[in-house]
């Protein structure tokens, strides 16, 4: 074949549980895809274990190949995904016994090794610290009971299994893009230092890893889009020989496929240009992203570089507990009236020191002259967490509930009175690659161990070309030249950001980031003058205090921000009212300013 046709089904534990159906009847694929894990997606997979020792992996995924295993064995395509979560040999258990009552032929292999929790005590005592990337505090000293640590693994253990013929490959924490580079290694047998090839296929996983984000999903520019508006396709990725790959969906599908939409993806949860894969290091400032043809995307250019000696850990530990009560504040004096029931609430449980953190945020403003009871309101969110969950559970909610005739006027609060609820703290950390023994379970049970890549030396590969935009950045703090500032004789009008660019945001762990592209040259490069570090912390005032990078993909007409700690100690922990940063982008874009005039007239492609 010309290329392999890879599908992906899911993008988190939950998506549309009909999608591997949708992706095997609509037309042709040679492999299914699913991502089914994230940071937060490993503490509830946790406490699924907790209640059942069997558990512990994406029950979704095994309902869904209860309904097209069959299918796929006709079909003869391959099955991939990290569903396996903290079990995986579980997984793979049940997968097996599904076959056999269906009366299918299935291989089902599965890969070990990214558990390290059972590791930890001996890593420490060999000399590993585990510091937290963000903080570099060694482990040790956070004097924490971790209940997960999983090195993200890649691409070979796939490899390896699907050499031997397996149809179905169970992961547990592999990266998003080893689904797809491991496929694509195997069918076209590239080698571990074929790092042109194996970089081209980890963009490619990075555009599908999130599912139907890559064909219009949660896409800046509604305008684009098609009406009637019908939930979009997933995304499949034609991978050539040579790592380029073409993007597309099948025929009939709803949503679109456009330079846009996969620009979008690629800024989504990333850093700097250079993207650590474990087997590989993708230059994404090489990558080039071109139309060819109807929701059809080609990816090409991508540049790899030797893999990474050490691998990301993510290690997860119980925070304590949580409450959060909700009070509503209507019309007039809106700070005075959060003033009053914070004050009352606090006085009633002894003191904002009695809890181990305790945090207030008012959410929303009313309009000035509201002309419903919708516009007239704003929300005082308090949440306190403790060790204790005594302290946050009843005591804590019965106390907001009884202010309500004993405060200010107008309140009620959305929410009723509640117990604690478990929260889990997230902490990154490194290890060397040669100390994670990656194993492959074959379907007959034997055990193949995986080496990891070996180190190896290239020539620094430029960044593709972009518009002229200056020199190259020093640092990720750089500021643009002042060059690229916009003249100020250009005839400019406020106007909201998003009018001219598009943003996509998400979290990594207590990190968010957030990028923003444009869709010609010269909004670029206004873009790159104007949007510095210190107008983005103007811009999102939570920012402010925080370290922020700035990054510059020019050959993608976009920036990249992220900006460290804005949610804390990871998403289950965070009191944001969006602990994931899914919005921060659209808020960005909501922002009014000084735009160019020309830069608001109709945007070429």
């Amino acid at each position: 074949m010309d290329s392999l046709r890879i599908a992906n089904c899911s993008g988190f534990y939950g998506d549309r549980r009909s999608a591997p159906r949708e992706l095997l009847e609509g037309g042709p694929i040679d492999v299914l895809t699913g991502d089914y894990l994230a940071e937060l997606t490993m503490l509830i997979l946790w406490r699924s274990r907790g209640r059942d020792p069997a558990k512990g992996y994406a029950t979704s995924f095994l309902g869904q190949m209860e309904e097209c295993l069959g299918l796929a064995v006709d079909k003869g395509v391959k099955v991939v995904a990290n569903a396996g979560g903290l079990n995986p040999a579980g997984l793979a258990a049940e997968l097996r016994a599904l076959a056999e009552r269906l009366g299918l032929d299935v291989g089902v292999a599965h890969v070990e090794g990214d558990d390290l929790l059972g590791r930890l005590d001996d890593l420490r005592a060999a000399g590993e610290p585990l510091a937290h990337l963000d903080t570099g505090v060694p482990l040790a000293a956070a004097g924490v009971a971790p209940v997960t640590a999983n090195a993200y693994l890649g691409a070979w253990g796939i490899v390896a299994a699907l050499e031997s013929g397996a149809d179905v490959v169970v992961c547990g924490r592999v990266t998003d893009a080893s689904l797809v580079v491991g496929p694509a290694a195997w069918h076209f047998g590239w080698a571990a230092d074929d790092w042109d090839r194996l970089a081209g296929a980890v963009v490619a996983g990075h555009v599908l890893e999130c599912g139907t984000q890559a064909t219009g999903g949660n896409y800046a520019f509604l305008d684009e889009l098609p009406r009637p508006a019908r939930p979009p396709g997933f995304p499949i990725a034609e991978v050539a020989a040579d790592g380029g790959a073409v993007v597309t969906k099948h025929p009939g599908t709803g949503g679109l496929v456009s330079v846009g939409t996969v620009t979008a993806q690629l800024l989504y949860e990333i850093a700097g240009p250079a993207y650590e894969n474990p087997d590989v290091v993708a230059r994404f400032d090489t990558v080039r992203v071109t139309d060819a043809g109807p929701d059809r995307v080609r990816l090409s250019g991508t540049r790899g570089e030797p893999a990474p000696d050490r691998l990301k850990v993510a290690i997860n530990y119980p925070g304590g507990f949580r409450n959060t009560m909700s009070f509503v504040l209507t019309g007039l004096d809106l700070e005075a009236k959060a003033a009053m029931a914070e004050t009352a609430l606090f006085e009633r449980l002894g003191g904002r020191d009695r809890f181990q953190s305790a945090e207030s945020r008012l959410v929303g403003r009313p309009a000035a002259d509201p002309a419903s009871a919708e516009e007239a309101v704003a929300e005082l969110r308090v949440t306190v967490k403790d060790p204790d969950p005594a302290k946050v559970g009843r005591a804590f909610s019965n106390a907001a509930i009884e202010l309500a005739l004993a405060t200010y006027p107008g309140c009620y609060t959305t929410t009723p009175p509640g117990d604690a609820t478990p929260y889990g703290v997230y902490w990154p950390a490194l290890v060397p690659a040669d100390l994670v023994e990656q194993v492959v379970v074959l379907p007959d049970g034997r055990r193949l161990p995986v080496k990891p890549p070996v180190p190896g030396t290239v020539e620094p590969h430029p960044p593709a070309p972009g518009p002229p935009v200056g020199e190259p950045s020093p640092s990720p703090d750089r500021e643009p030249a002042a060059v690229h500032s916009p003249p100020s004789h250009r005839p400019t009008v406020r106007a909201p950001l998003g009018r001219v660019f598009g943003a996509r945001s998400g979290d990594k762990g207590g990190n968010a980031n957030v990028g923003l592209w444009a869709r010609n040259e010269a909004a670029y490069r206004f873009l790159d003058g104007f949007l510095t570090v210190e107008r983005f912390r103007e811009l999102i005032p939570e920012a402010r205090g925080l370290v922020v990078h700035r990054y510059e993909l020019p050959n993608l007409l976009a920036l990249n921000f992220v900006v460290v700690g804005l949610l804390g100690e990871g998403v289950s922990s965070s009191t944001r009212i969006d602990p994931q940063a899914k919005g921060l982008g659209e808020w960005l874009r909501a922002r009014v300013v000084e735009l160019p005039v020309e830069l608001l007239e109709p945007q070429g492609g």
